[in-house]
């Protein structure tokens, strides 16, 4: 009998029957309620009316038409109404399926277009989990482990992560841009160098927003030296941070911006975009791929961005984010747990540390355990794995934030007297 992987760690021991809106049932009847949103996927909620309505008219009319073969008119009209959104520069696309696929489609790019072999990541970053988006990706040695030799050409600078630093976060920022100046004096020469890669938010990395000024240096270095700055916008784009790009935060614009997740509210679609004239600097023929730009996926996504306008999504996403935050906080304070509380939007991850300021992932484990039994879905991430990472759907409303605050302060009271006692507890 064959099984999944036994590589597959399961966050969850959840076995979905169906999912409406952000309740999710399993198979025995149970109601949870989803804070994952599938890793920031499903931005619209589970089986969004206009979305599944989206679906199921054009998986009537045209299933799949190979975009280099034939063209169909909901490719063309996601084109159109991405447009609309992206920085006006970036009006050339190429879909694919995953991040790490348009990432690869990115880096890519970066090369033909500058004719230098060096990219700068910085630490914390994760980018993907093929060979060269995983040699770009410092958020954890598990997607790298076992698995080298990886691709040259990569070097690694500081994150400006203030709380792992203990400093402010000028501070933080000020370390962060001179060490990567002193990268760029001593490992990889501007004149090597193709771009800078970057996410506004890391996430896996453990949900820390880059700091506007941090960015700005990034814009600034790009600019000076004649490399290109990439905006990995795979988990913060289509609103998930209460503005409709990661980027926008900042005030800083990309060269090449990279999206996905969210776009479409459930079905594979990643999209790169850049200036036509950078684009039509690779050799013809060297984009592609069999199912990018599917037609149902293209549909979806359509329907997912008009739901996100007409339903003032973002806004929300800024409004309910600022509410859970604040509960989240409050929480904190009244078990006095230590850590951190951040993100932006409803990007949001709670860092669990000890009084002596270790990371205590044990205690993330614990309260995203007791969460579960308390009708909650979480995950947790950070390259420690001592975040739990909150990502409801941009649908998202007051009561059902009122409602995961009330289980997470049930959940953590409970864990935290699990800690005292040294009491574990069985999950079914």
């Amino acid at each position: 009998m064959a099984r999944l992987s036994p590589v597959l760690k399961p966050a969850t021991p959840v076995t979905v029957s169906h999912a409406r809106g952000l309740d999710v049932y399993g198979e025995d009847g149970q109601r949870y309620l989803d804070f994952t949103a599938g890793i920031g996927v499903t931005s619209t909620g589970h089986c969004h009316p206009r979305v599944v309505s989206a679906i199921a008219g054009q998986a009537g009319r045209l299933i799949h038409g190979q975009y280099v073969t034939v063209r169909h008119r909901p490719l063309l009209d996601l084109c159109d109404r991405l447009g609309q959104m992206l920085p006006a520069e970036l009006e050339s696309l190429f879909f694919a399926n995953s991040g790490s696929e348009a990432m690869e489609a990115a880096l890519r790019l970066v090369r033909q277009a500058t004719r230098r072999p060096n990219v700068i990541v910085f630490h914390g970053g994760f980018h993907g989990r093929t060979v060269g988006a995983a040699s770009m990706t410092t958020s954890s040695p598990r997607f790298r482990t076992g698995y080298a030799p990886l691709m040259a050409g990569v070097h690694i600078a500081p994150f400006p992560s203030a709380y792992r630093y203990g400093w402010s976060e000028e501070e933080a920022t000020r370390f962060a841009l001179r060490e990567l100046d002193f990268l760029l004096a001593t490992v990889t020469a501007p004149e090597d160098t193709a771009a800078l890669v970057v996410e506004p938010v890391l996430g896996e990395g453990g949900f820390i927003p880059a700091p506007a000024t941090f960015v700005q240096g990034l814009r600034e270095r790009a600019d000076h030296h004649g490399f290109l700055l990439v905006m990995d916008e795979v988990q913060t784009g289509f609103g998930r941070t209460g503005r409709f790009w990661g980027h926008q935060h900042s005030g800083v614009e990309p060269d090449i911006l990279v999206a996905a997740k969210g776009l479409t509210s459930g079905l594979p679609l990643s999209v790169m975009a850049a200036p036509e004239k950078l684009m039509a600097t690779a050799p013809a023929g060297s984009q592609g791929g069999t199912y990018g730009g599917n037609a149902v996926a293209c549909a979806a996504a359509l329907a997912t961005l008009d739901v996100i306008a007409e339903e003032g999504l973002v806004a929300n996403a800024a409004l309910q984010g600022a509410r859970l935050a604040e509960g989240l906080k409050r929480i904190a304070e009244d078990h006095s747990v230590t850590g951190e509380v951040r993100g932006l939007g409803l990007m949001l991850g709670w860092e669990f540390t000890a009084s002596e300021g270790r990371p205590d992932a044990a205690m993330a484990l614990r309260v995203q355990q007791e969460a579960i039994e308390e009708g909650l879905l979480l995950q947790i991430g950070g390259p420690l794995r001592n975040v739990l990472r909150l990502l409801p759907a941009l649908v998202v409303n007051e009561a059902q934030v009122d409602q995961a605050v009330g289980a997470l302060s049930r959940a953590v009271a409970s864990a935290t007297g699990l800690s005292r006692t040294g009491r574990t507890k069985e999950h079914s």
